[in-house]
């Protein structure tokens, strides 16, 4: 076991972004996690047709402006919850410098918020994609309505069965008092290997027909049953229909995603 993980919060700084810190705090008081607040800006939107001497100006305002913005974020909430949020930013292209933050620190987790409109945000949809595609260990989606939060009761579910449980997400688990809800899909649910950790914790388990609606009926169970989080296995199910419904799940179920390697 680690002595202490890393998470990464890659967030832009819309009214949501306290959701997804929140939940950062949250997983790195259960974990023993050292957290950190990444931000890239893209040069078009602080320099325009300017000379050269100018666009240095607006740029070198741009930094000081930007940071005051993320301390104003993150301090309150580092200050609240008695956690300490390191932060970073810069301004480029965002897919390279995200890619390049980690390679170079290597973060256990990845935090991201949940975009319900891609109006060209920070971290719309192509960019979620993109760091799932960059990251292979764990990316949780925060769900802005209902997020995991500190020092409050977690909730947590899993869709279908997963053998990506590793220390880390073994004691985000434990965390929980009440039972883990397991979400099946009837057809997908043979010859699957049990994992020894799961098949040892108390749960209910549901278990769905394969049809159209299957995603729509599992989120309103999460609704009915108060799920904070959702467990998902990306590398079980790496086939190209499966990627598909990974989208959809990201789309339609209103939960916090914890989406395993």
């Amino acid at each position: 076991m680690k002595d202490t993980y890393k998470i990464l919060i890659l967030s832009d700084l819309s009214k949501s972004a306290d959701k997804t810190i929140k939940s950062a705090v949250a997983l790195a008081k259960i974990m023993n996690a050292n957290i950190d607040f990444f931000y890239v800006k893209k040069p078009t939107e602080v320099v325009e047709k300017e000379s050269q001497l100018s666009a240095i100006r607006t740029i070198n305002k741009a930094y000081v402006t930007i940071d005051k913005e993320i301390k104003n974020l993150i301090n309150p909430i580092s200050n609240n919850y008695n956690t300490k949020i390191n932060h970073s930013f810069t301004i480029g292209n965002i897919k390279s410098e995200i890619a390049e933050y980690i390679d170079k620190n290597k973060p256990d987790i990845i935090i991201l918020g949940k975009q319900k409109v891609a109006i060209f945000p920070f971290l719309g949809d192509n960019i979620t994609q993109f760091v799932l595609k960059k990251h292979k260990g764990t990316v949780v989606i925060a769900d802005e309505q209902n997020s995991i939060e500190p020092n409050k009761e977690l909730t947590l579910g899993l869709f279908q069965n997963s053998n990506a449980m590793d220390t880390l997400l073994e004691n985000i688990i434990k965390a929980t008092q009440k039972p883990l809800t397991f979400f099946k899909i009837a057809k997908d649910d043979t010859n699957c290997e049990q994992n020894p950790f799961l098949e040892a914790q108390n749960k209910i388990e549901y278990v769905f027909e394969q049809g159209d609606n299957t995603i729509k009926n599992i989120s309103n169970y999460l609704s009915k049953n108060k799920i904070n989080a959702l467990f998902v296995s990306r590398e079980k199910n790496n086939s190209d229909a499966m990627k598909t419904s990974i989208k959809s799940i990201m789309k339609s179920i209103n939960c916090s995603l914890i989406l395993t390697n």
